[in-house]
């Protein structure tokens, strides 16, 4: 026997309307109440039937995401975390990768799909900033200088870089270089303002960056022009695992001869040799808080802004 809203309603106390705001993931909804009825669902085993839904709403209870490319770390971490957001909130996710393609194809693929919204992820969002999403589509950007025209989620890359320099100076390091990443990257460009800025507050002299393209092949690259370097901060965790290569390479030991940090924080950092100091972004956080953001836009809140702190994790390569 199928159980209903109303059956949900009773057990746990509250009317149908309330039923409905939290299945349909509305944020008008008090924790205390919403944790008792998606309880309820839960002992019930109720489930929303997502066709019945669009008829009555017209929203389709799916997501769209836009991403560039899935073969970084980060990348693919942020699709994990927001795909199982969205499942949380009983959303389908629809996923649209865009390469050197237009992004008005990708909005138009998305479109012909019936999503309620998209999350646009990382350097699609420099693609997304050159145009004026379509009025229907609800936006969520993720990584991207303030805009009135979506909501914008994002870690705190200056300031997890900040940590990274103030750590290998507080070890005796006279200056600190850096392998950036992509030059039209917010990610990479914040994180980058945030080792210049530690330098210059230091007063330490700021060494030119060596740019990669976050692959571990670049960061090995990078290397051959750090050949005074005793610190290196490192834009992303798979180019520091190329620089510790390259490192080794050349016969100079790390963290003896030169210290190392990376930033993302994935787990295989904690595999590397040696082990990586790095600097923790919470995708978790980040896909959960994108997907809050996008299901209030389409339930007709207003456009937020929100940054999620970035923590930096001491490990052998900086010890």
């Amino acid at each position: 026997m199928r159980v209903s809203m109303a059956d949900v309603a009773a057990a746990a106390g509250v009317s149908a309307q309330t039923v409905s705001r939290v299945a349909n993931g509305s944020p008008r909804v008090d924790p205390a109440t919403r944790a008792r009825v998606e309880r309820a669902m839960s002992d019930l085993g109720y489930r929303m039937h997502r066709a019945a839904r669009a008829l009555r709403t017209g929203q389709t209870s799916t997501i769209g995401l836009v991403v560039s490319t899935l073969a970084s770390v980060g990348n693919s971490r942020m699709l994990q975390a927001i795909s199982e957001a969205a499942a949380a909130r009983d959303y389908a996710l629809a996923v649209v990768t865009v390469g050197e393609r237009d992004i008005r194809e990708a909005f138009a693929r998305l479109r012909s799909q019936g999503v309620d919204g998209a999350v646009v992820l990382n350097e699609a969002t420099e693609l997304a900033r050159d145009v004026d999403p379509p009025g229907d589509l609800h936006l969520v950007v993720v990584d991207s200088p303030p805009d009135e025209r979506f909501s914008i989620v994002q870690t705190d890359h200056a300031a997890g870089a900040r940590a990274a320099v103030e750590h290998l100076l507080a070890l005796g390091h006279g200056t600190v270089h850096h392998i950036a990443g992509p030059a039209r990257s917010f990610a990479a460009t914040e994180r980058e303002r945030g080792w210049r800025a530690a330098l210059d507050d230091a007063g330490r002299r700021v060494p030119e960056p060596v740019r990669g393209d976050w692959t571990s092949a670049s960061g090995h690259a990078a290397v051959a022009a750090l050949a005074d370097a005793t610190a290196v901060f490192v834009a992303n965790d798979q180019m520091a695992l190329g620089a510790l290569r390259a490192f080794a390479d050349a016969g100079r030991r790390v963290p003896h001869d030169v210290a190392v940090v990376g930033f993302d924080g994935i787990v295989d950092a904690a595999e590397f040799r040696p082990p990586l100091t790095t600097v923790r972004q919470d995708f978790d956080a980040l896909g959960a808080r994108a997907v809050q953001a996008l299901v209030a836009a389409i339930e007709g809140g207003a456009h937020a802004s929100e940054t999620v702190p970035a923590a930096l994790i001491v490990r052998d390569s900086t010890r």
